[in-house]
């Protein structure tokens, strides 16, 4: 009996060593492996599936459709303004009252409109009496009769304008039997008032052919806003009228709005060395966020996109001679192997696989270079 307990213990003890033999083993290559993993200089990104959207940034503000400069056809000081920003008008709603103050030069232009206007008003009338005569004697046509009578309505309009003109800026008033003309700068079209540039008191000059004037105020229908922006040269001739856009107004970062672009300008132009083109992108209706022109914001116009296709990040790709390459990882040992494949679409950060790797391959991804 005693020799069977004897072998019992041996038994036990054989395989208790045994048992440790194996957890070292399996220890020692855990370990192993752990510590080359860890030794490696790289880590391993998977192949992943998702959409791609291909983007074109605008950068810009919000504004209105429409904006109307209001400017005086009289030269003078400004009597009385009648509005205050942000009130709404109609059109013919009074605006400014301006106190005529005309230059000699100014008087002496509207004395020669009204003498050219007479002159012309003056031949036309002896073209009218000798047509006249010749129709009644059936020597020219009832076509050139009318084409008399026209030339002679003009320049009888011509003629009235041009005294009114000269009347308003010796006086600042004109009465006539069809046209009651004073110094009031009427509002042109409805909208609201965005902005004053003159106050009671300022000289105004007046909008002729040969100068622009000074703008009064500006005026805007504020229910048709519309994004304003540029794009850069790089991305403008991906765009076409029509295509999708998000924008992003910078006073209100939990909100976008959706759009559509509808102008892009023929003609570039520079700002701070840069070539830049203009583009405008009509707002959807039905945004429930409350706009204001002058908002910065930024537009996401929509080139292209895709759905489920093959993504991996746009900068664990390599670009050369027209060339895409990723590196992968050996499979044994050794280093990561370049291989060569297609791409797509990219969103700036993710770029399209269209051939040369599967859904969950791994890419090697390096860590960034250390600059000393």
């Amino acid at each position: 009996m005693s020799w069977r307990k004897g072998v019992s213990r041996m038994r036990k003890g054989v395989i208790g060593i045994g048992v440790l033999v194996l957890a070292a083993g399996a220890a020692g290559a855990l370990y192993s492996r752990s510590k080359s993993e860890k030794d490696k200089p790289y880590k391993l990104v998977e192949v992943t599936k998702g959409p791609v959207v291909e983007k074109a940034l605008a950068v810009g503000a919000i504004r209105p459709k429409r904006e109307i400069a209001v400017k005086s056809k009289i030269s003078g000081i400004v009597k009385r303004s009648f509005r205050e920003v942000g009130d709404h008008v109609n059109t013919g709603d009074p605006l400014f009252e301006i106190l005529p103050d005309p230059t000699p030069m100014e008087l002496t232009e509207a004395r020669r409109e009204v003498e050219i206007a007479r002159n012309i008003f003056d031949q036309a009338k002896k073209r009218s009496d000798r047509t006249a005569a010749l129709s009644k004697q059936g020597i020219v046509s009832s076509q050139d009769s009318d084409t008399a009578d026209k030339e002679i309505q003009d320049a009888q309009i011509r003629l009235n304008l041009a005294e009114e003109r000269l009347a308003l800026v010796e006086k600042g008033r004109v009465r006539s039997p069809q046209l009651n003309v004073e110094s009031i700068i009427r509002a042109p079209v409805s909208g609201t008032v965005l902005e004053l540039l003159v106050n009671e008191g300022d000289p105004v000059v007046p909008l002729t052919s040969y100068q622009a004037g000074t703008a009064l105020t500006t005026l805007a229908d504020m229910s048709q806003l519309v994004f304003k922006g540029t794009v850069d040269e790089i991305d403008v001739g991906k765009l076409k009228e029509g295509m999708p856009a998000r924008i992003k107004v910078g006073a209100m970062p939990d909100a976008a709005v959706e759009g559509t672009v509808y102008k892009i300008a023929p003609k570039s132009k520079t700002a701070e060395g840069a070539t830049l083109f203009d583009v405008e992108v009509e707002l959807r209706p039905g945004a429930k966020v409350v706009l204001r022109a002058g908002y910065s914001a930024n537009a996401d116009i929509v080139v292209r996109e895709k759905q489920a296709v093959l993504l991996i990040p746009e900068r664990l790709v390599t670009f050369a001679e027209g060339k895409a390459t990723v590196e992968v990882p050996p499979k044994g040992e050794g280093e990561p192997v370049k291989k060569e494949i297609k791409v797509g679409l990219s969103d700036g950060i993710n770029i399209e696989v269209a051939d040369g790797l599967n859904l969950k391959d791994q890419v090697v991804e390096r860590p960034p270079k250390k600059i000393e």
